[in-house]
């Protein structure tokens, strides 16, 4: 079995490949998402553009620094309209994101980029559609003093694993693709390529 080096400090990740059997290690690729993702932006890139140019960033940078690696980049971007959302910074932004999602249907792209021996040999952007349900101001501040800091590290305030669920009215998907990992088209390319059993 090829081992995987996972451009990403996200645990949620890691346990999901883990999971599936696969041996990875998690390195975090350190690039400006920010920088990249504005500079996208006023190029009017479209979201799942965005998303597949920030996972490709992350796994060139920690490509260039394993040469010889098999290494997977990831990003997922959440879309409503052409409106880009980012982590909330702050329980007032994620006050406010939840806000504008309420009553909307939004994208949730997660984007990976798989890279051999510095070399881009398989992308995937795996999309789904949740739809948030009205919710009440009172609800959304009591939902966020029972959930915050935790949801800071969720774009659009919200975990789906956990009370986030309660949101929703509609969700059409996968679900690994909403964890941020669409991990059925990873491992069935990895299985054809014969870098893991099958």
């Amino acid at each position: 079995m090829t081992p995987l080096l996972l451009a990403s400090q996200s645990a949620i990740r890691l346990t999901l490949l883990r999971n599936a059997g696969l041996t990875v290690e998690a390195h975090p690729a350190r690039i400006d998402e920010e920088a990249l993702r504005m500079a996208l932006q006023a190029e009017h890139a479209t979201p799942r553009d965005i998303a597949d140019a920030l996972a490709e960033a992350k796994a060139l940078k920690l490509a260039q620094r394993h040469p010889m690696a098999l290494v997977l980049g990831c990003d997922q971007v959440l879309a409503l309209g052409p409106r880009i959302f980012a982590k909330p910074e702050s329980r007032d932004e994620a006050r406010r994101q939840l806000a504008d999602l309420c009553g909307h249907t939004h994208q949730l792209l997660s984007a990976l980029v798989l890279y051999d021996k510095c070399e881009p040999i398989w992308r995937h952007v795996g999309v789904a559609r949740l739809t948030m349900r009205q919710a009440t101001p009172t609800y959304l501040d009591a939902y966020l003093d029972r959930t915050w800091p935790e949801v800071s590290h969720s774009v659009g305030a919200y975990q789906l694993e956990s009370e986030g669920i309660r949101l929703f009215s509609a969700i059409e998907g996968d679900y690994f693709t909403i964890l941020g990992l669409p991990l059925v088209p990873l491992l069935n390319y990895l299985s054809l390529r014969g870098m893991i059993p099958s």
